[in-house]
């Protein structure tokens, strides 16, 4: 999990960890549900360390110590960076091409075996995530980022093709 995540949440209002979690599971539907409670808190501790956020302690109804965690000025300023930053996840197609270029050019393996066992991949994970945007309800905050994921799993079989037909060709010529 990104650090800037907790702190951008953090920039809204002082939080438990508990109550980041939830944010985050709210934010990230089916996919936060996979998130380790754990995670949160151990990004807190380093962004503690770091001095971006500082803790508080609260006493709860139930006479219980509770420590909040406040945004630093040294936070906020991080925060404020994060957002303007340009940066778009992608898969490392890089990483993927030379392995197919290696499997051939050394007999390892057909690359279309790899490019099909990496196609039945991606069709589970885009059915997966298919049926997470559909139980989804309208209007949820994690109904974009599901269509984002759907998005990209289309994407990324459309480039699988693509290398499947380049490979058909190279076979069909040599």
């Amino acid at each position: 999990m990104q650090q800037e995540v907790v702190l951008a949440l953090l920039a809204k209002e002082p939080s438990h960890g508990y109550e980041i979690r939830a944010r985050l599971r709210s934010a990230l539907g089916p996919i936060g549900d996979a998130m380790n409670a754990g995670q949160v808190y151990v990004v807190l501790t380093r962004l503690e360390k770091a001095g971006l956020v500082t803790t508080e302690s609260t006493t709860t109804k139930d006479s219980s110590d509770r420590k909040t965690y406040v945004l630093t000025p040294k936070g906020q300023q991080r925060v404020a960076e994060w957002l303007t930053e340009v940066s778009w996840p992608r898969p490392d197609l890089a990483e993927f091409h030379l392995k197919l270029v290696a499997a051939a050019a050394a007999g390892l393996a057909d690359p279309l075996s790899i490019v099909d066992t990496q196609r039945r991949e991606l069709l589970r994970r885009l059915r997966d995530a298919q049926r997470a945007a559909m139980a989804e309800e309208d209007g949820a905050e994690a109904g974009l980022l599901l269509e984002g994921i759907v998005l990209r799993l289309q994407a990324d079989l459309r480039w699988l093709e693509a290398c499947a037909r380049s490979w058909t060709t190279r076979r069909s010529t040599t």
